[in-house]
C-alpha cells in the first residue's frame, strides 16, 4: 500500500471510527481472505439506491426507462473507476503480488469494486444517512451534469452530434495499448479532435468501452473546460 488510507477517508469527508473497515474495503482478494468483496456487494446496492433516489427527485417528469438509463450511466464501471481515480484510490489499494505486477491499481474493474467497497464500509461504520451524504458529495458534479434528454445517447454519439452542430470534423479513436490476460483485458484508447491538438484517453475492458470513456472525457473537456 503506497499511501495512508486515512488520506482517502479525509478526501471523502468521513473519519472512520472502525478503521479496520476502511482497510478491508481497500484489500483486493489477491491480497488475502479478509478482502473487500462483501463490502463491494453492500456498496453497490447503496450507490444504486442513493443515485436512484437523487434522480427521482431531480427529474420528476422522467419515466422509468429514462431514470434507469441515467442511473446506469452514473454507476457503470467506467464512471466509478473515474471517480476512484479522482480520489487517487488506487494508491491506497492492497493488492497481491500478481496484481501489483500487472498494474491492478489502475484497472477499471478493481478501482470500481474498491470504490463500492469503501462506500459500503462508510455505511457499516456510520449508518445510512452518513453514507448517503458521502455518496451524494462524491457524485455531485456528475449529477449536476446529468441531462434527461441525453440519457438514451452514449458519449460517442453525443460527442459526434456536438461536433456536427459546430460543423467540425469527427474525432479519431486510436488504441494505445491492450494489457492483461485474454479474459481480463484493459484497453487504453485516445480520442483526438482532428482540427485541434486536444486529446483525451479512456480505459475499459473492451475497445468500445474505452472509446466511450475517451469520448466522455472529451465532452467534459470541451463543454466544461
Amino acid at each position: 500500500m503506497n499511501t495512508d488510507p486515512r488520506r482517502l477517508a479525509q478526501t471523502l469527508g468521513h473519519r472512520f471510527s472502525r478503521e479496520e473497515l476502511l482497510i478491508q474495503s481497500l484489500t483486493h482478494r489477491s491480497a488475502g481472505a479478509s478482502n473487500n468483496e462483501r463490502l463491494e456487494f453492500l456498496g453497490d446496492a447503496l450507490i444504486g439506491f442513493v443515485i436512484a433516489e437523487a434522480l427521482w427527485e431531480r427529474f420528476p417528469n422522467a419515466n422509468e426507462g429514462t431514470l434507469s438509463r441515467m442511473r446506469a450511466s452514473l454507476v457503470k464501471r467506467e464512471s466509478l473507476a473515474r471517480l476512484a481515480r479522482d480520489l487517487k484510490l488506487g494508491d491506497a489499494l492492497r493488492l497481491g503480488a500478481g496484481e501489483l505486477r500487472t498494474g491492478g491499481h489502475a484497472r477499471d474493474s478493481i478501482l470500481a469494486d474498491a470504490l463500492e467497497a469503501v462506500l459500503g464500509a462508510v455505511y457499516l461504520d456510520a449508518g445510512f444517512e452518513r453514507a448517503r451524504t458521502v455518496v451524494l458529495k462524491l457524485f455531485a458534479a456528475r449529477l449536476e451534469q446529468t441531462d434527461a434528454e441525453r440519457a438514451g445517447k452514449d458519449p460517442k454519439t453525443r460527442l459526434q452530434e456536438w461536433l456536427q452542430s459546430y460543423k467540425r470534423p469527427l474525432p479519431e479513436y486510436l488504441v494505445l495499448s491492450i494489457d492483461g490476460d485474454q479474459h481480463d483485458q484493459t484497453f487504453i484508447v485516445s480520442c483526438q479532435l482532428q482540427d485541434t491538438d486536444v486529446t483525451t484517453r479512456g480505459t475499459g475492458t473492451s475497445r468500445r468501452r474505452a472509446e466511450q470513456a475517451a469520448a466522455e472525457s472529451m465532452l467534459e473537456r470541451i463543454q466544461h473546460g
